[in-house]
C-alpha cells in the first residue's frame, strides 16, 4: 500500500465514522438525505430514485440516482463519502443484470420499472434484519400504506355496492311511479267513459219523453 492509498483510507474512515453506508448496487431504489443550506439555516432534503450507475474509486467513489419528476427525468451524481450526505436509505432492492442502467433514459411508465429482488434462505433473513435496522421508519410507513390501500379498496367496494343498490332502488321507484301513473290514467279514462255514457243516457231519456208528448198531442 502506497502513501496515497493510505491517506485515502484514513479519510474514508474519518468521513464514514459518524454514519453507516449501506451496501447497495445498481437497480436499488435509494433515499438520499442531503444537507441543504438556505441562508443561515440548514435542512435535509430527500432525493429518492433508482441507482443507475456506481463508480468504485476509493475516496472518489460516486453513484448516480435517477428519478421522474413531473414527467421529466432527473439524474444526480452523489459522491459516496460526501459530508453533505446525512444518510442513505435503501427502499427496495432491484433485480437487474447490468452494471449501468442508462437504458432507463429512453423508457417511461411501466417499461421503466425494475423487478424487485427476492432472496431466500438465511441470507434473506440477515438482509431483512439489516434493512430493518437501517430503515425501520420506512418499513413502518410502507406497511401503513399497504393497510391504507386495503382499507380504501374495501371502502370503494362498499360504495360501489351502495351505489348499485341505490340505482336498483331508484329503478324500482321509477317503475312503481310509472305503473301508478298508468293506473291513474286508466281510472280517469274509465271515469270519462262512464260520464259520457250517463250523459248519453240522459239525452236518450229526454228525447223519448219529448216524442211521447208529441204523440199525445
Amino acid at each position: 500500500m502506497n502513501m496515497i492509498e493510505q491517506i485515502e483510507n484514513e479519510q474514508i474512515e474519518k468521513l464514514s465514522a459518524d454514519k453507516t453506508i449501506p451496501k447497495f448496487s445498481t437497480g436499488d431504489t435509494l433515499r438520499i438525505h442531503v444537507k441543504v443550506l438556505e441562508g443561515a439555516r440548514e435542512r435535509l432534503q430527500v432525493f429518492e430514485g433508482v441507482c443507475i450507475a456506481r463508480k468504485n474509486a476509493g475516496l472518489n467513489s460516486s453513484f448516480t440516482v435517477r428519478k421522474i419528476s413531473y414527467g421529466e427525468g432527473v439524474e444526480r451524481v452523489f459522491p459516496l463519502y460526501s459530508p453533505r450526505i446525512e444518510k442513505i436509505e435503501i427502499a427496495r432492492h432491484g433485480h437487474v443484470r447490468r452494471a449501468k442502467l442508462y437504458y432507463l433514459r429512453g423508457l417511461t411508465g411501466k417499461r421503466a420499472r425494475i423487478a424487485e429482488k427476492i432472496t431466500h434462505g438465511s441470507g434473506a433473513t440477515a438482509e431483512k434484519e439489516a434493512v430493518a435496522a437501517d430503515l425501520e421508519p420506512t418499513e413502518t410507513k410502507e406497511v401503513a400504506t399497504a393497510a391504507d390501500l386495503e382499507e380504501a379498496e374495501a371502502e370503494a367496494a362498499v360504495l360501489d355496492a351502495v351505489q348499485a343498490k341505490g340505482e336498483t332502488t331508484e329503478e324500482a321507484t321509477e317503475t312503481g311511479a310509472e305503473a301508478e301513473t298508468k293506473e291513474n290514467e286508466k281510472a280517469e279514462e274509465k271515469a270519462e267513459e262512464k260520464t259520457e255514457e250517463e250523459e248519453s243516457g240522459e239525452t236518450t231519456a229526454e228525447d223519448t219523453a219529448v216524442e211521447a208528448e208529441d204523440k199525445k198531442a
